[in-house]
């Protein structure tokens, strides 16, 4: 009896082992499928921000972080001094109407405040403060209350695609075609069937839907990707921005824990053998701007504590894998998504698929469509756009937004439509990838040849600038660049977005005065460093501070 016993309890124990086995595997496959670092580990990402203190340095810390000798920091303390008297002269109204207006505008106090590195934004603000508004933009250019005219760098976080004046006229002549129907909601201009048509022709995709942002874009393609396939769980992947909701902010920045949100590595096979096994994912989300900097976030200069931001753009590579993505999620069922805000109709007519040679389900595009007004829209393929079943009347998948198909955000987009046809529009196009490779190259050989420690990479005319030399202050080069003439958005040098009606002579305006800035700051002593100021010690010599800081009240 005790011997039947103990081989019926083993082998239940088999069984059950046998059973759990399967799903350990899954488990298995999948954490080793997510990014190594706290990027793929959104709750320990989460734990982590939550330990890290906050304090700021005082004079001393800040020009001498890096323990450079006397007579470097005296330098930077000149360079700095110059650098801030400078700013006050040429900016003194933009600046007094961005300090009357901050403490009421809470995304200015947030870019503010994230400009640099948290310790030493407090002694940064307070003697060099970046006005906030500016007062016209014409061609490339933009000129802030001052009269200051600044090349624009800016591009509009993605908006300015082909230079203000095209969507100036937009905007004009769109709100011109609507006016006599006016804000009428509920009822559509006829505009809006136009641009269905014609979207449907860009994107190759059956349906659309309007929204009033590109997060709303998204967030309403993951709701009907869940609805049709009855699965769960999106993917993302490492460092890809879709909007700033839950499912796909997980980690910092997000009040709430992930849920249903797989953050995988971009790249990989183990990511492919994950969308192979598992059975809970609806989608997948690929936003094309991560071909330059794969399985990283967007490059800020606020994360910048020292020289370790990378960026390359293989466009084969990334072809391939979107290839092998696209065949993946063909087999399991996976609706995939590309979410083209914010490069939609920069890389190509067709945009990103057309640019890859790749057909997504479901396609987001929002900023430029609009013609510079907001908008958001999904196109995709019918079967996925219907938001109701015949067989299950109750079972809907609710979606309305009262700005949807707003007259004049409807009529500037038909204006855009039919602009980017025309023979000086598609003429942009032209030769597009090689105009951009040969303005990367003119500029970092310029950097090379003043012997400054920057370089910059790119996707077509999306440009990032890395460093060459380990150094704790490269993201003082944005105040330089912008002493230069030089307007960049509240990430600094971590995103450059150049309008694609640049000319040669406007473009090799920037590069003489980006390399002048370089040069300026370099002999200001910003960028000394000796054989012991490495990357892996900066990042250690912080890691000891903030440990002093949190543990040891320092």
């Amino acid at each position: 009896m005790n011997e039947t016993f103990v081989m019926t309890t083993l082998a239940a124990a088999a069984l059950a082992a046998l059973a759990v086995l399967p799903r350990a595997k899954q488990r298995l496959a999948l954490s080793k499928a997510k990014h190594r670092s706290l990027a793929g580990h959104s709750r320990m990402a989460k734990r982590i921000a939550s330990w890290v203190p906050g304090y700021a340095y005082d004079e001393v810390r800040f020009f001498g972080s890096d323990d450079a000798p006397p007579e470097v920091v005296a330098r930077r303390r000149a360079g700095f001094a110059a650098l801030s008297a400078l700013y006050r002269q040429r900016h003194p109204r933009t600046a007094a109407l961005t300090a009357q207006a901050k403490p009421g505008i809470s995304d200015m106090q947030f870019t503010s405040a994230y400009r640099v590195p948290f310790q030493y934004g407090a002694f940064l603000r307070e003697h060099l403060e970046i006005g906030s508004f500016v007062q016209r933009a014409d061609g490339v250019t933009v000129t802030d209350l001052d009269g200051n005219t600044f090349f624009d760098l800016t591009g509009s976080y993605g908006v300015n695609v082909f230079g203000v004046d095209f969507y100036k006229h937009c905007i004009a002549e769109g709100s011109a075609r609507v006016q006599a129907l006016g804000p009428v909601l509920g009822a559509y201009h006829p505009c809006v069937a136009a641009n269905v048509q014609r979207l449907r022709e860009i994107s190759g995709l059956d349906e659309v839907s309007f929204h009033m942002s590109g997060t709303e874009a998204v967030m309403q393609a993951v709701r009907l990707a869940r609805y049709h396939t009855g699965r769960s769980h999106l993917v993302r992947f490492c460092g890809a921005y879709h909007g700033w909701w839950e499912d796909v902010q997980p980690g910092p920045g997000n009040p709430l824990p992930p849920r249903q949100t797989y953050t995988l590595k971009d790249m990989d096979e183990r990511t492919l053998q994950v969308l192979r096994t598992r059975r809970d994912i609806a989608c997948v989300l690929v936003n094309p701007l991560q071909g330059l900097h794969p399985n990283s976030g967007a490059p800020g200069d606020s994360s910048l504590v020292d020289s370790g931001r990378r960026a390359h753009f293989d466009r084969i590579a990334y072809t391939s894998w979107l290839k092998r993505l696209r065949e993946v999620c063909t087999e399991r069922g996976i609706v995939l998504i590309f979410d083209e805000v914010f490069v939609g109709f920069r890389l190509a007519p067709g945009g990103a698929q057309e640019y890859f040679g790749v057909k997504a389900d479901m396609v987001t595009y929002g900023k430029t469509l609009g013609g510079g007004l907001p908008v958001g829209v999904v196109c995709g393929r019918a079967a996925l756009m219907r938001r109701y079943r015949d067989d299950r009347p109750a079972d809907i998948c609710f979606a309305r937004g009262t700005f949807n198909t707003h007259p004049y955000v409807m009529g500037a987009m038909q204006v855009f439509l039919e602009q980017i046809e025309t023979p000086e529009v598609q003429a942009i196009y032209e030769g597009l990838d090689e105009r951009w490779h040969r303005r990367a190259a003119t500029m970092n050989t310029q950097l090379e040849a003043a012997g400054v420690p920057v370089r910059v990479a790119h996707l077509s005319s999306i440009w990032t600038v890395t460093y060459t030399e380990p150094s704790r202050y490269n993201w003082m080069l944005q105040f330089y660049l912008r002493a230069h003439g030089l307007a960049l958005s509240w990430v600094g040098s971590g995103r450059l977005i150049f309008s694609l009606n640049y000319g040669d002579a406007d473009f090799d305006a920037v590069v003489q005065r980006f390399v002048a800035a370089a040069t300026a700051m370099q002999a200001d002593g910003w960028w000394w460093h000796d054989e012991k100021l490495t990357n892996r010690a900066i990042r250690r010599g912080l890691l000891r501070e903030m440990l002093a800081r949190r543990f040891g009240g320092a």
